[in-house]
């Protein structure tokens, strides 16, 4: 799998749909019939924020996401949910 770029704009699928749970949150693509589970709320955070922030980095800052390690790890977790269409990046 190529490496999310966190330096580029993206935003949730229109076609998904977020639920939240106490866990995270189930993703519903309606267009796929995928389902995706948000491991922790701070994802969800991440996820909703993605689309008002200029960039992936930014979302992450704005979700309190600021130290390497987390940067790599939620980096990776986008990154599936990119594979999977749940996050599309978003045009300029």
């Amino acid at each position: 799998m190529p490496s999310f770029d966190l330096n580029r704009p993206w935003r949730l699928h229109p076609q998904v749909s977020v639920r939240p749970e106490p866990f995270g949150a189930l993703l519903y693509h309606f267009g796929t019939r995928r389902l995706s589970f948000l491991k922790d709320r701070t994802l969800l955070d991440l996820v909703r924020k993605l689309g008002t922030e200029p960039t992936a980095r930014a979302a992450c800052t704005a979700a309190g996401i600021t130290d390497d390690a987390g940067l790599a790890r939620y980096q990776k977790a986008l990154g599936t949910l990119a594979t999977s269409a749940m996050v599309i990046e978003r045009k300029p």
